[in-house]
């Protein structure tokens, strides 16, 4: 997909991120709730655990928004969904409320150091970029592979993604 040039920093990462989030969402929508407690190795992740993951992880970019930190010892994370639908839903509120963080922002708030912390222990320092591309962007697509492999194991179509896969076209 070509984009045109953007304007900014923000309108660029936002086209990004509601290209990619659209993507995993179609992945997403595959994953049927019955197979939740299923596993490939007994070191992975269980489906449901990877799914729920997935849907909460996109948080990361609001929660870097609203402050220079996010204090794990005072701030619960969400409990994980137990359903397909709780996933979608999730997903959805989390992407939602990511593009809307993301439109109050300005360029240089981005180049801001985002903390995560417990307490008075620093876990990590970076960039909001970094939060983005790192937190958010990367990681997202990293579990997405990890999710498209689960669906192929236990023979569920695996949907076009950058291209097309072995059970459907590319979307156009």
């Amino acid at each position: 997909m070509i984009h045109p040039p953007q304007p900014n920093l923000q309108t660029a990462l936002g086209h990004e991120l509601k290209h990619e989030l659209a993507i995993t969402r179609r992945v997403l929508e595959r994953v049927p709730t019955e197979q939740f407690g299923w596993q490939p190795h007994a070191k992975s992740m269980t489906l449901g655990t990877l799914v729920g993951h997935m849907a909460n992880l996109i948080g990361f970019l609001e929660m870097s928004m609203r402050g220079p930190a996010f204090d794990l010892a005072t701030n619960k994370m969400p409990d994980s969904p137990t359903t397909a639908a709780d996933v979608l839903a999730r997903f959805d509120l989390n992407a939602e409320n990511l593009h809307k963080a993301l439109a109050d922002v300005s360029d240089d708030a981005f180049n801001d150091i985002w903390s995560l912390t417990h307490g008075d222990k620093t876990l990590l320092s970076l960039p909001r970029t970094a939060v983005v591309r790192t937190l958010v962007l990367n990681h997202l697509i990293h579990h997405r592979g990890q999710l498209s492999v689960y669906l192929r194991l236990l023979d569920i179509p695996v949907p076009a993604i950058y291209g097309g896969s072995a059970d459907e076209a590319p979307k156009r």
